[in-house]
């Protein structure tokens, strides 16, 4: 079992504890904006559990079916994420635009508030573990949850401090308030892991930075070609590809056009993780005097 799975499934289960948290805190209070907290964890035990499932599908080998592999399938996790993340939001307005209308009184039970606080600590906690882990084994399903899990967190404080605020002054309508705008802030939050995600699933081409650290790689490895040009890169979840022309003299013996590309390639490899390249050798005259200049 990898590293990245045996990750999502310990996720499952702390998202399951953070639940189960957060409804006793819900039981002890009374606290509309402490249920609507309850209620986005429930969308975390769902988005944790669809994790796992990207995950294992993506760490497939590739077929004859799918020549490039099954990468692309996280993607598809996190639009799932993203879509929850949206859900909940519009979840937590569904309980504030109900608790505004029939206000409830609050009881700010000192262990209610505690429980709700603990739950908080744990998802901070798990989150920067998730996010850590995920941008090191480039998983956009981990980085994806540890964002997600993020605005849990941010919700909670935010819930918590109404509750609080609302239990000391007798406002009860202030924690709705207070919860009304963490829910907006979750679903911007949303927004953006579905525009990640999407961008993925079109094929968006690597960072500016890692772009520049390819060009590098393949100029200064390409001594004996002329120039490389048509550079183009995308992404598929943990592997990345990239393709070029290489033009070299057209005299030059195929087995010295081949080496060139060699040592091109275990340098990239050298440098970036799970690339794969692909080069297309040309003659000279196909030059184009605005590729990639050899060192």
């Amino acid at each position: 079992m990898t590293l990245t799975t045996r990750i999502a499934l310990i996720n499952v289960g702390v998202s399951i504890l953070v639940l189960a948290l957060k409804y006793l805190a819900f039981v002890l209070t009374g606290s509309i904006a402490l249920y609507s907290d309850a209620l986005e964890s429930i969308v975390n035990v769902a988005t944790a559990a669809t994790a796992v499932l990207a995950l294992r599908v993506s760490a497939r080998p590739a077929d004859a079916a799918h020549p490039y592999g099954y990468a692309k399938a996280e993607y598809f996790s996190a639009v799932v994420v993203g879509v929850l993340i949206v859900v909940a939001a519009i979840t937590i307005f569904r309980e504030v635009y109900l608790g505004w209308l029939d206000p409830r009184p609050l009881d700010a039970a000192p262990k209610g508030l505690a429980t709700n606080a603990l739950a908080g600590v744990i998802n901070a906690v798990w989150c920067a573990v998730l996010i850590r882990t995920g941008r090191r084994v480039r998983s956009p399903a981990l980085i994806a949850d540890g964002r997600h899990l993020f605005t849990d967190v941010l919700s909670s404080a935010g819930v918590l401090a109404g509750v609080v605020v609302a239990g000391l002054t007798g406002w009860e309508r202030l924690d709705l308030i207070l919860a009304g705008l963490v829910a907006l802030n979750i679903l911007w939050s949303g927004w953006q892991v579905l525009k990640e995600s999407v961008g993925g699933l079109l094929d968006q081409a690597v960072p500016p930075e890692t772009l520049a650290r390819i060009r590098q790689l393949i100029a200064a490895e390409a001594t004996g070609a002329i120039e490389a040009h048509d550079l183009r890169t995308r992404q598929a979840g943990r592997t990345i590809f990239v393709d070029f022309h290489l033009v070299v003299p057209g005299d030059m013996p195929v087995s010295e056009a081949h080496a060139i590309c060699d040592r091109i390639e275990d340098a990239l490899e050298a440098e970036v993780a799970d690339v794969l390249v692909h080069i297309h050798v040309e003659p000279e005259a196909k030059a184009k005097q605005h590729g990639i200049p050899v060192l």
